[in-house]
């Protein structure tokens, strides 16, 4: 196995080692050059290069291509043609060509574009992202693509991500330049996303409507044990999931995403996987896969792999930790403080623009992560609240603390980790604790994003997050740019400390969690966005509007088009949740309890004509509980039924979200709160489907 883990690893990837062997020398340079300089990519070579892939992609059993995108749907997509061209006589040659490489043409009427594409204006257009390598799965040559309509705009996640790599590389490369760097020509972002998830039993999967149309449990008691006894955590993986995890790690190696740690986490049933940092739009590429890998190689294992933020009531939710950094074509991680962060001016500057962009855009950082699921995540259960605020740690903070009063840093010497066993090696603490409360935290040489939910495509957040940091960093060199070198480092210093006065609100080292700090968020006046439809509307502000058109990440267009499909979305989501809760207890949950009462109340008539002296207050009592619970889900469904009504006739998108958050939801809590109390009472295979105990402590 050790042996061809290096031959497997991106053996079905058009890599830069297949590109160097397969291609001729002039062409490998000319797209290198495409590739690291973001220049435009002659015909020419895209001829050259189609050749090389399609011949790679052929002995490699590839019959057909696909230009692979990312829609606004958040999913992914494909349509696949093959690689045969007729020539005559009843013959075919496998042909592809540099046109056919660059470009497709999808219909872009039928994914969501929040009205920019009507179905009379169908026309839409992929375009190859060469940076992105392509890859083999399914016997198909997938092709990384961007995604646009025939006017223009930007329908996918993809161009708008890589828009705002490149604005954030000009402004930061600006900056560096300014401190002295000048060999420096290029900076790029690096994330590296941990992604959680659930697996469950495939047979007891597919007795839950609510888990097959919604992916969350919409009724369900808790089992007598959850995460209680803290056993699950980093604990022995059973069978079924260790065999699950090896099959994913190679099919994962084999498309050279570079999995490498897994473990339980803290919830019965649920799993982590983390890759190595790639490049931001590489690793966006390869979390979109991995999670489609998740589920594909768990229905080989008769599982299936639960992506929702919170399938389960009572125990923890799915996040996907967003590791971001900032790494300079010369190899300089620009986060990493070094041996002494005070005297790093460099570092300062950088940790001091992402502070300034998180605290004034903090609000935009929330709306990239909003969602239906999320929402049900977020504030609990080790998941961050909704308040976005920045843990850096003691140390940081008092490296900042000093430089706002002008005043020594008087570092202290490494401390080493004292266990108490002799016979441990002796090892040294960090500097700084970690903060698992914090959306947003320092924990050593990059900055952790972790409010994403598990489904979420990583690119949103890391749009906002790039364009934030260079709209910080451009008004730093602004500030700047006239400042005469023999005045550089007092001018940083002064910059800095204006920095840290203005914007040291967002750091919060504390416990997210508590009341206090809910309170005291309100009196520095940082955001508490509870929910989508809270969150949204900030997309749209002016503010949002300028920071995203002045960068041209964005036209305004593309913003409203965004705005109107994660309302619609968030619809949507609720309404089929609230339809399926509505079938769930119409024809499962309700005729079960009507079930259940016809013996309990048979139990009693048989009793009673044995002998009518026979006590029957426990059975009378039950069947009680069993009729009240059963009036009230009655009712209390037929309120939601009229209020779903209401809701189907609004037509304004974000009063339409509002109406389901605000009323719809909460009939489906009251809903859920009656049928989770009175399952309880039902004996073990009363209802037609199969409950929390065996949903997660079945595999």
């Amino acid at each position: 196995m050790d042996k061809r883990i290096p031959e497997l690893y991106g053996s079905l990837v058009f890599n830069d080692r297949i590109m160097r062997e397969k291609l001729p020398k002039d062409v490998y340079k000319a797209l290198r050059k495409t590739i690291d300089n973001n220049l435009p990519l002659e015909l020419n070579v895209a001829n050259s290069v189609a050749v090389a892939m399609k011949e790679w992609a052929v002995e490699n059993g590839a019959t057909h291509y696909t230009h692979w995108f990312q829609p606004m749907t958040g999913f992914t997509a494909e349509k696949h043609d093959s690689f045969i061209t007729p020539i005559g006589g009843g013959q075919i040659i496998m042909d592809f060509s540099g046109k056919e490489l660059i470009k497709g043409e999808p219909d872009a009427s039928s994914f969501p574009s929040g009205g920019l594409r009507a179905t009379f204006e169908a026309r839409g257009y992929t375009a190859w992202d060469p940076t992105s390598p392509a890859f083999i799965k399914d016997g198909t040559l997938y092709i990384p693509t961007a995604f646009c309509s025939y006017s223009g705009e930007a329908l996918d996640k993809k161009t708008p991500l890589l828009r705002s790599m490149e604005t954030l590389s000009h402004e930061a490369v600006k900056v560096l330049h300014l401190l002295g760097h000048p060999e420096v020509s290029n900076v790029s972002t690096t994330i590296g996303p941990e992604q959680e998830y659930f697996l469950v039993d495939r047979k007891l999967y597919e007795k839950r409507k609510d888990l097959i149309f919604t992916g969350r449990t919409l009724l369900g008691a808790m089992a007598p044990k959850g995460q209680e006894l803290e056993d699950h955590y980093f604990g022995a993986l059973r069978p079924r999931v260790a065999a699950f995890m090896h099959d994913l790690d190679e099919e994962l190696w084999k498309l050279g995403i570079p999995a490498k740690t897994k473990h339980n986490e803290v919830a019965p049933a649920q799993h982590e996987l983390a890759p190595v940092f790639d490049t931001a739009n590489v690793a966006v590429d390869h979390n979109q896969l991995t999670m489609e890998m998740m589920k594909k190689v768990a229905d080989k294992h008769g599982l299936v792999c639960l992506l929702h933020e919170k399938p389960f009531e009572g125990i923890n939710g799915s996040g996907k930790h967003n590791n971001w950094s900032i790494l300079t074509d010369t190899g300089v991680n620009l986060l990493n403080p070094g041996k002494t962060p005070s005297e790093n001016i460099q570092f300062l500057v950088f940790l001091m623009a992402v502070i300034k962009a998180v605290d004034e855009y903090g609000d935009l950082m929330r709306v990239s992560v909003a969602s239906a699921g999320n929402d049900h995540r977020l504030g609990g259960n080790e998941a961050p609240p909704a308040i976005v605020s920045i843990f850096l740690g003691d140390e940081l903070t008092a490296v900042l603390d000093a430089i706002e009063k002008d005043t020594y840093f008087d570092k202290s010497q490494k401390t080493p980790m004292e266990i108490g066993a002799a016979v441990i090696p002796r090892f040294f603490k960090d500097s700084t604790d970690r903060n698992r409360t914090s959306p947003f935290a320092f924990t050593g040489n990059k900055f952790e994003f972790r409010m994403l939910g598990s489904s979420l495509s990583v690119s949103g957040p890391n749009i906002v997050l790039n364009t934030a940091v260079a709209e910080a960093l451009r008004q730093f060199y602004e500030e700047l740019k006239d400042v005469p070198e023999s005045e550089m480092d007092n001018a940083v210093h002064q910059l800095l400390k204006r920095a840290i006065i203005k914007h040291k609100r967002i750091i919060f080292n504390g416990n997210g969690y508590t009341d206090e700090w809910v309170q005291e968020a309100a009196r520095r006046g940082l955001d508490n966005l509870v929910s989508t439809p809270d969150a949204l509307p900030k997309f749209v502000s002016h503010k949002s509007i300028e920071l995203f058109t002045s960068h041209h990440i964005f036209t305004k267009d593309e913003i409203l088009s965004r705005y109107v499909i994660l309302l619609e979305g968030y619809s949507k989501t609720l309404h089929v949740e609230a339809k399926t809760l509505q079938s769930m207890i119409r024809h499962e949950f309700l005729p079960a309890l009507m079930k259940c009462m016809d013996q309990v109340a048979t139990s009693i008539r048989n009793k009673k004509a044995v002998c009518d002296q026979l006590d029957c207050g426990a059975e009378e009592k039950l069947l009680n509980r069993l009729s009240q619970a059963y009036q009230a889900l009655d009712q209390n469904e037929e309120a939601m039924e009229k209020n779903l009504k209401v809701a189907e006739g609004m037509e304004d998108a974000l009063e339409s979200a509002r109406f389901y958050h605000d009323t719809v939801l909460k009939d489906m809590d009251t809903v859920r709160a009656v049928a989770d109390a009175v399952e309880t009472d039902l004996p073990d295979g009363a209802l037609p489907y199969p409950g929390y105990d065996k949903l997660l402590f079945s595999v």
